[in-house]
């Protein structure tokens, strides 16, 4: 089941689990949609993509994959990115 942490992990902005500001890579690296902006979509922990993060529903959801079944993760997640390091490495990848 996805984990759907709380925060932001650049910038520990709150993303309860019902936020579309939520962003994820395809290891569930998890950024709000202002700091994916900054990293010009590119996951800083593992080079991926990033895509919004799916809602679960609340309740009722089919086969009980819901959060009273599947609650949201409650652990932090905060590792500031070096933004300046970030762009470097992005614009060596761009030269390979």
């Amino acid at each position: 089941m996805l984990e759907l942490r709380p925060n932001c992990e650049h910038c520990r902005t709150p993303l309860p689990p019902e936020s579309s500001d939520a962003r994820i890579c395809s290891f569930e690296c998890t950024f709000c949609a202002d700091c994916v902006a900054l990293l010009q979509q590119v996951c800083p922990n593992c080079g991926g993509g990033f895509s919004p993060r799916p809602l679960r529903p609340a309740s009722h959801g089919r086969h009980d994959n819901d959060l009273q079944h599947y609650p949201a993760s409650q652990r932090e997640v905060y590792r500031p990115v070096d933004l300046a390091a970030h762009a470097r490495w992005l614009a060596a990848r761009q030269r390979d």
